[in-house]
C-alpha cells in the first residue's frame, strides 16, 4: 500500500506490536494508535484521512473499501507478497517473529477493574511512556504492555511485548499478572 501511496496514514489499535509502527515508518509512512473497535477506529480513520486501520483481533479497515473491514484484502494482499517474493509467509515473517516476543491477549476475570488499574499506574509510574488512550499503556525502552477494560465483557485484557527475548516476555508477563490478579 505504501509503494502506492507513499507516505499514507496507517492506524493501529493501541494493544498492536510495536513491529507495526516501526514497519510503516520504515516503508515512508505514518502510524497512529487508535483505540480498540470500529466504532473508534473509522472514524479517526476518516478524521486522519488514513489508508489503512488493523485490529489485532483480525479487523482490517481500507479507505477505498468505504473505510470498511475486510478479511479478502489482507489475504490478496499477502498473496501478492509472497508471488512477488517467492517466498512461503513463514519465511517473510521469520525476522519478526525473532525480534518481537507478544503475549497474545490473556483475559482477566476481576472484581475491581479500577482498582487494578490504579495499582498498575502506581508501580509502573516510572515508565517513560504512559497513555491512557484505551486502558492504561506503559512503554519502557525494550518492553510494553497494555491493560483495558473489554468493550463487550466484563473482563481486563493484557497485552504484552517484550524485544529482549521470550524469556524476558515470561517474567514481565508473571509481574503484571500478580497485580492484576493480587486480591482477586
Amino acid at each position: 500500500l505504501l509503494t502506492d501511496h507513499p507516505g499514507a496514514t496507517f492506524l493501529y489499535d493501541v494493544r498492536s506490536s510495536w513491529a507495526f509502527a516501526q514497519a510503516v515508518e520504515a516503508a515512508g509512512g505514518r502510524a497512529i494508535m487508535s483505540r480498540v473497535g470500529h466504532a473508534f477506529i473509522k472514524p479517526q480513520m476518516m478524521q486522519e484521512n488514513a489508508l489503512y486501520g488493523m485490529e489485532i483481533s483480525g479487523h482490517h479497515y481500507f479507505k477505498d473499501f468505504y473505510w470498511c473491514d475486510s478479511g479478502m484484502l489482507p489475504m490478496l494482499y499477502t498473496l501478492k507478497i509472497m508471488s512477488r517474493a517467492q517466498k512461503p509467509l513463514s519465511e517473510l515473517v521469520a525476522e519478526f517473529r525473532e525480534k518481537y516476543f507478544i503475549s497474545g491477549e490473556i483475559n482477566f476475570t476481576v472484581q475491581d477493574a479500577p482498582a487494578i488499574l490504579e495499582r498498575l499506574r502506581v508501580r509502573f509510574a516510572d515508565a517513560p511512556k504512559k497513555y491512557e488512550l484505551d486502558g492504561v499503556s506503559f512503554e519502557y525502552p525494550d518492553w510494553h504492555f497494555n491493560v483495558r477494560s473489554s468493550n463487550t465483557e466484563p473482563l481486563l485484557r493484557l497485552n504484552l511485548e517484550s524485544i529482549v527475548s521470550k524469556e524476558h516476555l515470561e517474567e514481565k508477563l508473571k509481574e503484571v499478572e500478580s497485580l492484576i490478579q493480587q486480591d482477586e
